[in-house]
């Protein structure tokens, strides 16, 4: 049954940024450095996401369907063959700090037919992103995303483990897809849950699912509702939270925004609830939460758990002596470039010293609710008196039109970085600025 709680405007969705997983408990992973080969090919391929329909996209493909996982400590020896008839860019959305890898930066876009190889160490665990969107505005077809996950050295006490890759789309009546960028005219609009319309959740009595919420989606920002379970919020954008319940078991993730949040199944057995997304305009059904009528996993609930281990960013930053930079978010200016008309000769949005904090005053000048992701560092979220931050790490954040939000970072990981923005509309482009740390 739908709840009727579950009512939300635009301005609470976006208000709310701030997002399950199913095994035995895992055993513990040392930080074990090892290499480990990735073969990614961009090329065309298939998918279904209606039942009547089959339609052809732009793949990121690997040996390996579904999430792609590491170890914490890890050193991917990474080739990239693309196989496209366009350039393309890898993002690695999460994988902070690395700026040989940095896209148009560090590393140039890939021409149609070209391959590339490097190395990316991952020293940091947490769920993250990977996709070829960044020049994707405008082309021929869209490409959905990959999830990738970065396991944590210690074992983590959860029963499941499992990743919700969300994704959109806007499909024809014959059945082809759209690229974002471009008007979506009397194209239907369709949400996924790993490629599947919806998704099903079958658990037992006293389970502790870890769930790690992606939203893949182009440029939706969707809010999930849990309903009949408390959800706890236990990483953000690949960080460690301070572990929060989420208000009315609701959850709000920009494009994006990655949350990992704990749920103790702890309803009568026999008994289930809906799943809701809602994407600003209205509520959807996309998978029941089912309590399985076999044995409980063990007598009582596990205890609270304790934050999940912390990556090392830094736990105090001096606001005092920061750097403080204005940066409008806009849809046109000539602050902000799409990304195919990024040169050298590109100006810096600014410079700043290794180590210094860094103080960014991002206001939506745009008529529409708009979506900031900085590469190569996390930002805590600071308090409206600047007095202090809410108690998780981000690299994506959605903005109201009009609103403005003030960021921090340790400026740690030297290189030249990128910030993209877009306008949360499908039509809208993608545009970015860059800074340096040097």
């Amino acid at each position: 049954m739908t709840s009727p709680l579950f009512l939300i405007s635009r301005r609470t969705l976006l208000a709310g940024l701030g997002g399950i997983a199913l095994g035995p408990i895992l055993p513990a992973i040392g930080l074990a450095q090892a290499r480990k080969p990735l073969a990614l090919q961009a090329k065309p391929g298939n998918v279904t996401l209606t039942p009547d329909k089959t339609s052809e996209s732009w793949l990121l493909h690997a040996t390996t369907d579904g999430p792609l996982r590491f170890n914490r400590g890890d050193e991917i020896d990474l080739q990239l063959d693309n196989q496209l008839p366009v350039p393309i860019a890898l993002t690695c959305r999460g994988i902070a700090g690395v700026s040989a890898a940095e896209p148009l930066l560090g590393r140039p876009s890939l021409a149609a037919g070209g391959k590339d190889t490097f190395k990316l160490p991952l020293r940091h665990a947490g769920t993250s992103l990977w996709d070829t969107r960044l020049l994707g505005d405008g082309q021929t077809l869209p490409s959905p995303a990959r999830a990738v996950i970065v396991r944590e050295a210690t074992s983590i006490q959860t029963d499941r483990d499992d990743v919700w890759l969300i994704e959109d789309a806007r499909q024809l009546p014959d059945g082809s897809l759209l690229a974002p960028g471009t008007e979506p005219k009397d194209a239907a609009t369709l949400f996924t849950i790993n490629g599947k319309p919806t998704q099903d959740l079958t658990v037992r009595t006293n389970d502790r699912l870890r769930l790690r919420l992606i939203n893949g989606c182009q440029r939706n920002v969707v809010a999930l509702k849990f309903d009949g379970h408390e959800v706890r919020v236990m990483a953000i954008d690949g960080q460690p939270a301070e572990p929060f319940p989420a208000r009315n078991s609701q959850l709000v993730l920009a494009p994006g925004t990655r949350i990992d949040v704990f749920i103790d199944a702890v309803r009568p057995p026999g008994s289930s609830t809906d799943i809701l997304l809602h994407d600003g305009r209205q509520p959807r059904p996309i998978g029941r939460l089912t309590m399985s009528g076999d044995t409980a996993i063990r007598d009582k609930p596990l205890p609270p758990t304790a934050p999940l281990p912390s990556n090392g960013l830094p736990a105090q930053l001096d606001l005092k002596t920061a750097l403080r930079v204005d940066i409008a978010l806009t849809t046109s200016g000539p602050e902000w470039v799409k990304p195919t008309e990024l040169t050298a000769n590109t100006p810096p949005a600014f410079r700043t010293k290794p180590g210094r904090t860094v103080v960014l005053a991002l206001t939506n000048r745009a008529t529409r609710a708009a979506i900031f992701h900085i590469h190569g560092h996390h930002v805590r979220l600071l308090d409206r008196l600047d007095d202090g931050w809410k108690p998780f790490w981000l690299d994506t954040l959605a903005l109201d039109a009009g609103q403005t939000q003030r960021i921090a970072f340790s400026a740690d990981n030297v290189g030249r970085w990128l910030m993209e923005a877009f306008v949360a509309d499908w039509a809208a482009p993608r545009q970015v600025r860059w800074y340096s740390v040097d």
